[in-house]
């Protein structure tokens, strides 16, 4: 039995969520997945009609504030599903009252405010996690146990592509969306479950350097980018991402090429495994057919299993596998990305903690 910060046993846990747009639908069927042991019992944001929507699909109680959620729900834990620059503050608001904190990616936009995050949820001694429900997905599973079990031998490169589409018309959705402060670009926001295979399933990053562009929406930020990598075991990697492909989202994936094995894991959101061959055959060669999966989604489908690792944090029976300080990985990844295409030169890694 692992020691947590609290441990829930004899009830169901209580979720409230944060912000009901484009991703709370995920959360929301997430938790009715393990309705046995945890529950939604409220739900906030500030645009009366996504609020409406949500208490109509619940029928928990809504909340215009966060503040006015925090004073009077029940609840355990809360979920962050707002705009990325609302995280830090937020995160501390929860945390400083006493519950949990799950934020959705990324965790924040700035690399002193993700760590910040950390800092509050350390201090209140509540639990901070990282949604990377990605890392779930049976495609990339099966990758991260080739990985662990080295069968690549020693990695030589590694290319991640993200060529999806994103139009006017969903940037102008929202005025928080394809800002600086509260948004990202096509690698903070779109790119960041990709950004984060870098470090989780390659190992610690040496060095970057990227360039980012804005070659058509009317954004602040980059709709797309690239970015070579050297990871410190020597192997070498770039990441190519764009929201301009026409005329809808074509392809999420990770190529890796080992002196052992290469790996071709693609579809529109790494949901296929297109390529696997390694010198010495195991039995996990026989799932690479089961693994792929059909999806028209580029979130896949890693939320429900994402929750039950939650879940089973809060109830003392594991330990969390994407807390505050993973979450600083990709950050850190991100930020040295931007940091690169800003002042024209390779940035090491770590940044100056």
């Amino acid at each position: 039995m692992f020691v947590n910060r609290s441990v829930i046993t004899k009830r169901k846990i209580r979720f409230a969520l944060v912000g009901c747009g484009r991703i709370a639908k995920n959360h929301i069927e997430a938790l009715e997945v393990h309705r046995e042991r945890a529950e939604l019992v409220a739900v906030c944001d500030t645009d009366p009609r996504a609020l409406a929507a949500a208490v109509e699909r619940t029928g928990v109680q809504g909340y215009a504030s966060l503040s006015r959620l925090l004073a009077e729900s029940n609840a355990d834990i809360v979920v962050l599903a707002t705009p990325s620059g609302l995280h830090p503050e937020q995160a501390i608001q929860v945390a400083c009252s006493g519950r949990h904190v799950m934020t959705e990616k990324p965790m924040a936009t700035c690399w002193a405010d993700g760590k910040r995050m950390v800092k509050a949820c350390d201090e209140a001694d509540v639990h901070l996690f990282v949604v990377k429900q990605n890392r779930r997905n049976a495609t990339l599973q099966l990758l991260k146990r080739a990985v662990e079990q080295k069968r690549f031998g020693r990695i030589f490169m590694v290319n991640i592509n993200v060529f999806w589409t994103r139009p006017q018309s969903y940037y102008d959705s929202a005025k928080w969306r394809g800002t600086w402060e509260f948004d990202g670009g096509a690698f903070m926001n779109q790119a960041s479950h990709y950004v984060d295979l870098l470090d989780w399933l390659i190992g610690p990053v040496e060095s970057v350097q990227a360039y980012t562009a804005t070659l058509e929406r009317d954004i602040q930020v980059e709709d797309s980018g690239v970015m070579s990598i050297k990871w410190r075991s020597g192997a070498l990697g770039s990441m190519n991402v764009t929201m301009l492909t026409y005329p809808k989202n074509l392809e999420g994936s990770i190529t890796i090429i080992g002196e052992k094995g290469t790996v071709r894991v693609g579809g529109v959101a790494v949901n296929e495994v297109q390529h696997w061959e390694f010198a010495e055959r195991q039995l996990d060669d026989e799932w690479v057919r089961q693994a792929s999966y059909e999806t028209t989604s580029v979130y896949g489908f890693g939320h429900p299993l994402y929750y039950d690792n939650v879940i089973q944090v809060l109830r003392g029976e594991a330990e969390p596998e994407t807390d505050g300080r993973e979450g600083l990985h990709s950050l850190e990844l991100l930020i040295a990305a931007y940091t690169s295409a800003r002042d024209g030169r390779r940035v090491s890694l770590p940044l100056d903690y």
